[in-house]
């Protein structure tokens, strides 16, 4: 009894242990993808332990796992950087994402519930006041969130897992020409609100093949808009 009771503290522990990495990792991720940490900016090992209450350790497994996902990269002796956001690198990945994403409608579909349903509904109405008063900052925050939410229309941990990394390895690219108003901000928003759209009346409809083709669609013709902006 003693050990079962031990056993179970300890893997309450783990999980409590692992979903603290998780969330130190998503929120730094978050900076780095809303340029609140531009390119070339070196983080803090020291200082990002103290703001989150951690030892030095588990703050270096986060910012190792941020390299291995492209978004920093460390120099001995010198620090860790964020890597840049430049579109001729990140062009392959921004292609295998376009083809991935055509597989969630395929690969371990998930039917949407009625609390993900109301979810999305809520994301909608966002998304049409961004037309009035949006921000890129605040674009891409909601993007951030509508790519969390789509993802769990498949239960493939695998393509899920490839396709979080991919993701954001390219999100940057957006908001760096948006912010240097090389897009038309108004016309971008228009096109994210008409896909959610689409995306909430082909879940209704119950085909997630083609809620995955409208999303493929979406990043292809995104990426071909960031293409013709390219110097």
């Amino acid at each position: 009894m003693l050990l079962d009771g031990t056993e179970e503290i300890s893997a309450d522990a783990a999980a409590s242990v692992k979903d603290r990495h998780a969330a130190m990792h998503g929120e730094i991720r978050q900076r780095i993808c809303l340029l609140e940490y531009p390119p070339g900016a070196q983080l803090s090992e020291t200082a990002l332990s103290e703001e989150f209450g951690t030892s030095r350790t588990p703050m270096r497994r986060v910012l190792a796992r941020l390299e291995e996902e492209g978004l920093v990269h460390s120099v001995h002796g010198v620090g860790t950087f964020v890597t840049d956001a430049d579109i001729k690198e990140l062009e392959q990945a921004y292609r295998l994402r376009v083809e991935l994403t055509a597989l969630t409608g395929r690969l371990d579909p998930v039917m949407p519930s009625a609390t993900f349903m109301v979810r999305l509904q809520t994301l909608i109405e966002r998304a049409a006041k961004m037309i009035a008063d949006g921000t890129p900052k605040a674009f891409t925050a909601l993007d951030m969130e509508v790519f969390q939410s789509l993802l769990e229309l498949t239960a493939n941990e695998p393509l899920r897992q490839v396709l979080e990394r991919l993701y954001y390895q390219t999100k940057r690219l957006w908001l760096v020409r948006a912010i240097k108003s090389e897009l038309d901000l108004c016309e971008e928003y228009r096109i994210f609100l008409h896909e959610l759209e689409a995306v909430q009346i082909g879940l209704q409809s119950g085909d997630l093949n083609a809620v995955a083709q409208m999303q493929r669609a979406h990043i292809s013709m995104s990426f071909n808009r960031l293409l013709q902006q390219k110097d």
